[in-house]
């Protein structure tokens, strides 16, 4: 990086930092620190949504999906439109109307403490593991890529975040996501510019598009039933439906943005604008992925974007035999560049299959050589991470972008970690201070309670820096934070939808349906019974219908006693 790529990178982290900690000053008590005064628009609290679900893993990961399996991860956000319209007419009015700190509050008034106590917990735990994932996530590819140390990056990352959280609460959380998305949508539009300028003079924007889908890049539906696959319409709206609904529903680093909406009117809208916002955002961040795809066609790409698993093998006494499949990708990217040129440029339809079927066959060769390559990186190190779906944006960032833009979307990754990092541990020390702690220990001053949120949200950072420092790195980043939120979303949510809908069932029902609930899922994942999307499916499904059949079987048993 050169010096200028530090100035903008440095400068703009400052700033959020800076700024956060300035325009949130003065809190003065747990409303305030929690809830933000209750003061937010519409607009602040739509972009802070999103903020909080934009990651860094988002802007990593996202475009190497995209290039390596095309558009269909869209699917994925089908159902979150569907999930915010319901959340505004039902969560919203109910959150507000009971004045609510927390989610999980509402679950003590409708049952009691223990199954509010349990939902918490839950929600500490996965919420815990995501928090440090968000920050190993950026700290992981940088470090690989940059050769900066893992362990302090995990350290300065967390200890950026933790400072104006800490010191200003919501709303500091709420006034930096607005300057982090602003980083970020500049940003990334202007890598999407500079792709297009890279490709070939006579390569237009239609042309690239028409060049991705002739390599399958652009088949964006899969109306199919398959089960075994993890990305459908079916699953996107099903599946995606229910996980949207327990996230944004349920999941307190959400719930704590709309709550300091100024009014329901400025919560149900805040929420609306993510829903109409959120999949045009997604699916751009995949098309960028896609156009680096385009690009590669054109350019030199490595065999494995993970330039650690590359310097592993080139040390070992593999190398010869990696280095003689590199010179067999250089020969295939000739042709491969050929082929895309004359597909681009021929108007010949019986012409274009003839390319179109030599451009598959070139395609189904190279994805044999990166997998030899990968195998080769397992022998020459078993623990290396021969997946780079997480390298491939950060590679072509910092190979092909300009000097100063380069430090422009690394603020761009940091600043996606923050923002996320951010909301988790704002709602972390939330819930603990609120459903734990003010709930146990009572009749302390405000001053007091202010005091134990800041001291819980320092210790959630702490946590969260050290899951950071132990994690290691999964099949995608993006697919493990989203795998962790099935797991545990589908309980809590079918524990809220029994509270909203179905009032004959009451707290012990509910309470032990949700213990056996969360076990039997756990299973499930456990032995890869169904795509991870299903398991918000299984989980609501199942925790409704235990409470259910265990209600009429103790109201049965309290019925005979009476009776004799």
């Amino acid at each position: 990086m050169e010096r200028i790529d530090w100035i903008v990178l440095l400068g703009t982290l400052a700033f959020i930092v800076l700024y956060g900690m300035y325009k949130a000053r003065g809190n003065k008590n747990v409303t305030d620190y929690l809830k933000g005064g209750s003061e937010s628009n519409w607009w602040t609290i739509g972009l802070s949504v999103m903020a909080t679900q934009a990651s860094a893993i988002t802007f990593l990961s996202t475009p190497g999906q995209a290039f390596h399996d095309g558009m269909g991860f869209v699917q994925f956000y089908f159902g979150l439109p569907i999930a915010m319209v319901i959340i505004s007419l039902v969560f919203i009015p109910l959150y507000h109307k009971m004045k609510v700190f927390t989610a999980y509050e509402y679950l003590e008034g409708r049952f009691d403490l223990k199954t509010r106590t349990l939902t918490a917990l839950i929600f500490l735990i996965q919420r815990g593991l995501s928090a440090g994932i968000t920050i190993f996530a950026p700290s992981i590819i940088l470090s690989a890529v940059l050769g900066w140390n893992l362990f302090y990056l995990n350290i300065i990352i967390g200890i950026l975040v933790i400072i104006y959280v800490v010191s200003g609460g919501t709303k500091a959380v709420s006034i930096t996501q607005k300057q982090q998305m602003g980083v970020i949508f500049g940003g990334m539009f202007l890598a999407f510019l500079i792709i297009l300028n890279y490709l070939p003079l006579d390569i237009s924007f239609n042309k690239a598009l028409e060049i991705a889908g002739a390599n399958g890049k652009m088949d964006i539906l899969d109306f199919s039933f398959d089960f075994e696959n993890r990305y459908t319409f079916w699953s996107g709206i099903i599946g995606g439906t229910f996980l949207a609904l327990a996230y944004f529903g349920t999941d307190q680093s959400q719930v704590q943005r709309y709550l300091s909406g100024r009014s329901v009117k400025q919560s149900q809208m805040g929420l609306i604008m993510n829903g109409f916002l959120k999949v045009p955002m997604q699916f751009f961040i995949l098309l960028i992925g896609v156009m680096v795809f385009v690009f590669y066609q054109f350019n030199a790409s490595p065999l494995n974007f993970n330039p650690s698993a590359v310097k592993d093998v080139m040390k070992s006494e593999y190398a010869i035999e990696y280095k003689a499949l590199e010179a067999q990708k250089t020969e295939l990217q000739s042709n491969i560049e050929r082929q895309q040129l004359a597909y681009a440029r021929t108007e010949d339809t019986s012409e274009k299959e003839v390319i179109l079927s030599n451009i598959a066959q070139l395609n189904n060769t190279e994805k044999e050589l990166r997998q030899a390559s990968k195998d080769i990186i397992k022998k020459a190190n078993p623990k290396a991470e021969t997946n780079d779906k997480d390298y491939v944006f950060i590679h072509f960032i910092l190979t092909q972008l300009p000097r100063g833009l380069i430090g422009l979307l690394l603020a761009v990754i940091l600043s996606a970690a923050m923002s996320s990092t951010a909301s988790e541990l704002n709602a972390l020390g939330s819930t603990t201070a609120i459903d734990l702690y003010r709930r146990n220990v009572r009749g302390k001053s405000p001053s007091h309670y202010l005091s134990a949120s800041r001291w819980f949200t320092l210790l959630w950072g702490v946590i969260a820096i050290a899951i950071a420092c132990t994690a290691n790195l999964f099949d995608n980043l993006i697919q493990l934070v989203n795998i962790i939120g099935s797991i545990f979303y589908g309980n809590i949510l079918g524990v809220f939808l029994l509270a909203f809908f179905i009032k004959f069932v009451k707290s012990n029902a509910t309470f032990w349906a949700a213990i056996i609930t969360q076990i039997v899922i756990i299973i499930i994942w456990w032995i890869d019974l169904m795509p991870y999307l299903w398991l918000n499916v299984a989980g609501a499904g199942l925790v409704i219908s235990l409470a259910i059949i265990l209600e009429i079987i103790l109201n049965n048993a309290q019925n005979k006693i009476a009776t004799e």
